[in-house]
């Protein structure tokens, strides 16, 4: 249990980012990244992320998210696939259904939605599928 706090922390870390949607870039359409993300700007279309998704207290996701990790400290309105962890801060917000295998709600974040709790392997296979269907776009 301490391992996976340690990671979660872990990412979090300003230096351990690949790619950084700063607070005045806003970005629309389909966003598609490997690696650990931060987004603290506007992003209004879909998020697909083969990797770790920071949203920062003044991000704001308008779409689906489909990522391995997310922490969100920002608002999204849209679905949420997580083939791993995904965590709501105090000061986060999702409007939206949650598909997840591991689901923390820190006290204060805000939830409206339904959440399915599943097995990695069909999380991970629907983050695929999106990601084959971004390429023939």
């Amino acid at each position: 249990m301490f391992n996976k706090k340690e990671k979660v922390m872990e990412i979090t870390s300003q230096d351990k980012f690949d790619t950084l949607v700063g607070e005045n870039t806003s970005f629309e359409g389909l966003f598609k990244a490997e690696g650990a993300v931060r987004i603290d700007g506007k992003i209004k279309g879909e998020v697909a992320v083969k990797g770790d998704v920071f949203l920062g207290e003044n991000g704001v996701i308008t779409g689906n998210v489909h990522a391995t990790n997310l922490i969100i400290s920002g608002k999204i309105e849209g679905n949420v696939n997580s083939s791993a962890l995904l965590r709501i801060t105090s000061t986060g917000k999702i409007l939206g259904d949650v598909t997840v295998k591991s689901f923390i709600v820190d006290e204060d974040a805000f939830f409206e939605g339904k959440c399915i709790m599943t097995h990695q392997n069909s999380t991970q296979q629907e983050l695929d599928d999106t990601s084959k269907k971004a390429r023939q776009s």
